[in-house]
This record gives structure tokens, sequence and C-alpha cells, in this order.
């Protein structure tokens, strides 16, 4: 999520799904692990790493910091102790760690920081002057994909040489409307487009697939449009979980069989870029700056 206007817009329009008796439902059989809140101011992203996770903050005192603040951080907590990796960013999405290095989408930008050797500088990569909203990474091989909400492209990279990634030319792999999450898993990608306004639903804002990666066609595979921004597969690549502000929800869906069932719901949460790992799923919620975990297996 980008702008406070069309947050505020989402969580609203997600509200007013639910009745003013309805209960403010939790997990439907789902158990909570645990919900937590130090360090973490305005989250949007998670990602599982070393047996611990990346948390990525705006930082700011709202959801729509300046254009000239840098208050934007990563932490990297395990074990309930929190540890600062990354400062002065803007607002910080999308994280994935791939051959030592750390690519962090941040707004405009793709930022690159080598964890091996802090002492060198983090590299950016260019991309076209239009593209402004920076959402969603996700890697096969060597293969690094970027999702670009506001231009409707998706983007590929080779990042077989990460220490040299500022010299890498991005190719446009596809365009589809408002892409938003990614996930790789069995030899398919599945993509949440959510509107660019972040507000108003239309039947394109499903979820896709792409059955082939070298030759990429997108396809609907989940047809009920929504708010749709996280995407994450079970380790096994079975189970497709995505979040929908529309619902203030987060599902599950059967990647065979297409079964869908509610996960988590909560009224008035923002569930954002989702992450798995061993059964765990781990929910960014970035309207009231929390982290919420889910053990799948219970």
């Amino acid at each position: 999520m980008k702008k406070i206007t069309a947050l505020t817009a989402a969580v609203l329009f997600a509200a007013n799904c639910f009745s003013a008796e309805a209960k403010p439902a939790k997990a439907d059989t789902t158990p909570i692990v645990s919900v937590y809140d130090d360090d973490v101011r305005f989250s949007e992203s998670v990602l599982p790493y070393e047996g611990g996770l990346l948390i990525s903050n705006f930082g700011s005192a709202t959801m729509n910091p300046a254009p000239d603040e840098k208050n934007g951080y990563i932490i990297f907590r395990k074990n309930g102790v929190n540890q600062m990796l990354v400062e002065g960013l803007h607002k910080p999405t999308a994280m994935l760690v791939k051959f030592g290095h750390l690519f962090v989408c941040d707004e405009t930008r793709l930022i690159v920081y080598d964890l091996k050797n802090h002492n060198v500088e983090p590299q950016i990569v260019t991309f076209a002057e239009d593209d402004k909203v920076f959402n969603a990474l996700a890697s096969n091989g060597t293969t690094l994909y970027v999702s670009i909400t506001n231009t409707g492209r998706i983007y590929s990279l080779d990042i077989s040489n990460p220490a040299r990634i500022n010299e890498v030319q991005p190719q446009l792999w596809l365009e589809i409307p408002g892409p938003n999450g990614l996930a790789v898993g069995g030899g398919v990608m599945y993509i949440a487009s959510i509107p660019v306004d972040y507000s108003s639903v239309a039947d394109e804002n499903v979820i896709y697939c792409v059955r082939d990666l070298e030759n990429p066609v997108a396809e609907i595979f989940y047809n009920v449009p929504g708010l749709y921004d996280g995407v994450a597969l079970s380790d096994n690549s079975k189970t497709l979980y995505f979040s929908d502000w529309l619902t203030s929800s987060v599902k599950s869906i059967d990647v065979k069989t297409k079964k869908v069932r509610v996960v988590y719901r909560e009224n008035g949460i923002g569930p954002a870029d989702i992450a798995q790992s061993r059964g765990i799923l781990y929910i960014p919620d970035l309207v009231t700056s929390r982290i919420i975990e889910i053990n799948l297996n219970r």
C-alpha cells in the first residue's frame, strides 16, 4: 500500500462489508501463535530469514511519509529480540535475500545491500522513469522479478552477479493491471492484482498465475475481485495464501482443487505483504503496526 488516502479508503471499504452487529472475527480454525508490535512502525512486508524474520517499516508518524522523509528501516527479529539491519529508507516494502544480498523495494527504487560486507555502498537498480510504485519481489533461480503497481509492469533481472547488479538492465517480463504481491513455486508464478488507486475494485483485480516463466502469459487463477496485497506459497507449493484488504482477511486456496478457506479475519486490519515458512504464516498489519503469526499446522 502506498498512499494514505487510498489506504484509508481501502480500510473503510473493508469495514463497510461487515454489519454493525458483526463479531470481530479472528481465525476461522487456525490459531494465533503470537502478536507483537515492539519496534514495528507501519510494517508493510515480512520475510523469513535465518530462523528469524525481517520486517520492513515506514517508521513515520503516518502511513504516508513526506517525500523527503528517510525514517524507514528494516529490523531482524529472532527469538523475540530485534536487531536493526537497515536504516535511512523512505517507504520500504518487499524484501528478498539471494546470494548474500538483500533486495529491497523502497517505493520508487530497488536497493541492493551486500549482507556479507556492510562497508560496500548499497546499489540502486535503474528502471523506467515512470515506474514509481515498486511493490513486490520474487525469484526463480538466478532471475529476480519485480512488480511495479502504478505502471502495471513486472520486470525480470539476472541476479547471478549481485555485486554488479546496478549494471543489469531490467527486462519487461509481463504487464497486468496493478501487479502487487508475487510468489513463485512449482514452476508457477502467482500475482495479486490491486487497483492502482487502492480503492476502485474492478473485475481485473484478481489473482493471476503464469505457468510458463520463459513464455509468460497471465491467466486468471482466482476470479473474485478484491484489494489483494500479498501472496505466499506453502512449503510444498500446494497451497497459496493471499491477503485482501477488501475483506480484512487472509485466505488460502488449494492450487489444484481451488478450494478456498479463510485463514484469518479481523475487522479493520490492513493485511499487507504476507509470508509463510515451515507452517507459520506471518501477517504484517500495516494499519495497526503489528505482526500476527498464525500456526497453519494446528
